[in-house]
């Protein structure tokens, strides 16, 4: 998650495990450690791949953050002594601060290693999108109500705790809309002959009435948006194709053995230009891929590993609001060429067709 939800959800936790010990202070300092597992992305792994993929691994840990929960407690009860006798609360906070920032981070698509070293799984629930005004605003309220200096700790508390359980709500109501999402999917996939082979659902930008679909089958995969409105026959599905069989000659590279297995299959594959690139589909939209590398390159007659150089293409903000239209209305279209289209039309003067202006 983003990083403003970070700070305000571990101020809430900080304040919620030991506001009524030690104060504000608690508050404080739930915040900056609801920041600290992200501080990894400063952390060159060795290049592209690495960094995409080790990202949110030994930091987001619950193991590594158990080990250094009680160091960090002893140094903050040195930087506090009149507060020794809270030493098992000062753990708590510290320990809950992180993990509760590791498991936020598991309900996002990108993927969380919780049992690093253990295992490098990474979990990723994907029910909601990194940055969710409705999650953050309750626990944003309740982290301004910290800055407020004569508000009463009793009036504190109960904005705290209104704001963990507002949010929590919120989350739970995610997974019910994933769960109900998935199952009108599937059914409209089976009404098209479509044979699922991987598929994750995601929520769109910053909602979770619209979600957006991704499978993936040997040679084509599809990119489906329906909203929590939708009929089962009102799911848009288009498909693209790709070609996982350019990868045969490169398939013992350990940056492409690695980009599967994080996407989780879920990627697609294309040549272009003499170049091969993979793409993981679980981030941004179609022609607007987050993350994307180039993994092949053509030498005379062979295809070689190329040095997988990150193609980012990030999603055009002007097509925020189709995202916000197609919750109402199933008939609007949101292939690269529709999205288009409407840009198009939008920055055409009154009274003038877009023919007429591009001429």
């Amino acid at each position: 998650m983003d990083s403003l939800t970070q700070i305000a959800l571990g101020s809430a936790v900080g304040y919620a495990v030991l506001g009524s010990k030690v104060g504000r202070k608690a508050a404080l300092y739930g915040a900056i450690l609801g920041t600290v597992p992200d501080l990894d992305v400063f952390i060159n792994f060795g290049g592209p791949v690495e960094n995409f993929t080790f990202h949110r691994s030994f930091s987001h840990s619950l193991l590594v953050q158990l080990f250094v929960s009680p160091l960090i407690a002893w140094l903050l009860c040195k930087l506090h002594p009149q507060t020794q006798n809270h030493k098992v609360g000062w753990f708590l906070l510290v320990f809950l601060t992180l993990s509760t920032h590791a498991i936020l981070d598991s309900f996002t698509v990108y993927g969380t290693q919780l049992l690093w070293p253990l295992m490098d799984y990474p979990f990723g629930i994907s029910s909601l999108f990194i940055i969710d005004p409705l999650y953050t605003l309750p626990l944003v309220v309740g982290l301004l109500a910290f800055l407020v200096p004569k508000l009463q700790p009793n009036v504190l508390k109960s904005i705290n705790h209104s704001a963990l359980i507002l949010s929590s709500i919120y989350a739970a109501w995610s997974l019910g809309a994933k769960w109900y999402i998935d199952n009108k999917v599937e059914q409209a996939l089976a009404n098209s002959n479509i044979t699922v082979g991987v598929m994750e659902s995601t929520p769109a930008p910053l909602s979770t009435l619209l979600w957006r679909v991704v499978v993936v089958n040997d040679t084509e995969y599809f990119e489906i948006f329906t909203s929590v409105f939708d009929d089962v026959d009102e799911v848009s599905i288009d498909s693209y194709p790709t070609n996982p069989s350019l990868l045969v000659p490169l398939e013992n590279e350990w940056g492409i053995k690695r980009l599967k297995w994080f996407t989780k299959g879920l990627y697609s594959v294309r040549e272009q230009d003499g170049r091969i690139t993979l793409t993981d589909l679980r981030m941004g939209l179609e022609d607007a891929y987050v993350f994307a590398f180039e993994v092949g390159k053509r030498n005379a007659d062979e295809w070689v590993a190329a040095d997988y150089t990150q193609l980012t293409n990030r999603p055009n903000l002007s097509e925020a609001s189709l995202l916000w239209d197609r919750i109402w209305d199933p008939a609007i279209s949101l292939t690269p060429q529709a999205r288009q289209a409407a840009i198009r039309h939008e920055q055409t003067p009154l009274g003038q067709t877009s023919e007429t202006s591009a001429q």
